[in-house]
């Protein structure tokens, strides 16, 4: 084939509710453009890419879409200007099937490539859920008297149990003489940089607070 370029789907954990799908010449090279930005807290990686003979192929791919579903698009509207954008409200493995099917229409299945996610891609897609989940949880105020856990008693960290933390009122423990809420010793003794719910790396008697939480329904 001449003039190759490629229709691609590109995935980001800072929003993984959505796929960016797009056509570029160079992938690898479109990926460095867009991961140059700041304005993204994780980097964008390359789900599948498909092999096409002409350029701006995916204008073809975005029209499907859009007449399938239009509400998928991601389209806003910027000092009186409609900005419609690349990004699409599905998983990577519909916006995969999707390229899937047109390849095989089109009887070219072998310029169809899933690329698997490194060791990278993995530890980014944990750490943005990781956020996501504590962001969830801090809004949600965990208290130790509603899971029946009084002043005075014993709590452990989950990843060292040798660590020795007290309650000391309803929000707060005590380590090593000085008080902490549960989600910043958590992010003390866990060495994350980034901040984390408390309650998912504690627990009482063997039991983790956030199971004890959503066993009481508290």
């Amino acid at each position: 084939m001449e003039n190759v370029g490629y229709i691609y789907i590109l995935t980001n954990p800072s929003f993984p509710e959505y796929v960016k799908i797009g056509y570029a010449d160079d992938v690898n090279a479109r990926l460095a453009q867009l991961n140059r930005s700041e304005c993204t807290p994780f980097a964008f990686r390359v789900y599948a890419t498909y092999a096409v003979d002409n350029r701006l192929s995916d204008k073809k791919i975005h029209n499907i879409i859009d007449t399938l579903n239009p509400s998928l698009r991601s389209i806003d509207n910027w000092q009186g200007k409609e900005r419609k954008r690349e990004f699409y409200a599905m998983s990577p493995e519909d916006a995969y099937a999707i390229l899937e099917a047109i390849a095989e229409i089109h009887g070219f299945s072998e310029r169809l490539t899933k690329c698997k996610m490194d060791e990278d891609a993995q530890k980014d897609a944990s750490e943005a859920k990781e956020i996501e989940e504590s962001s969830r949880e801090r809004m949600s105020n965990f208290s130790f008297f509603s899971c029946n856990i009084q002043k005075g008693e014993s709590i452990e960290f989950i990843e060292d149990p040798t660590h020795k933390i007290s309650v000391v009122d309803d929000k707060n423990v005590l380590y090593e003489g000085k008080e902490y809420s549960l989600s910043a010793l958590a992010k003390k003794l866990s060495g994350k940089a980034y901040s984390i719910a408390g309650p998912r790396y504690f627990s009482y008697k063997g039991e983790p607070l956030n199971d004890i939480r959503q066993r009481l329904g508290v």
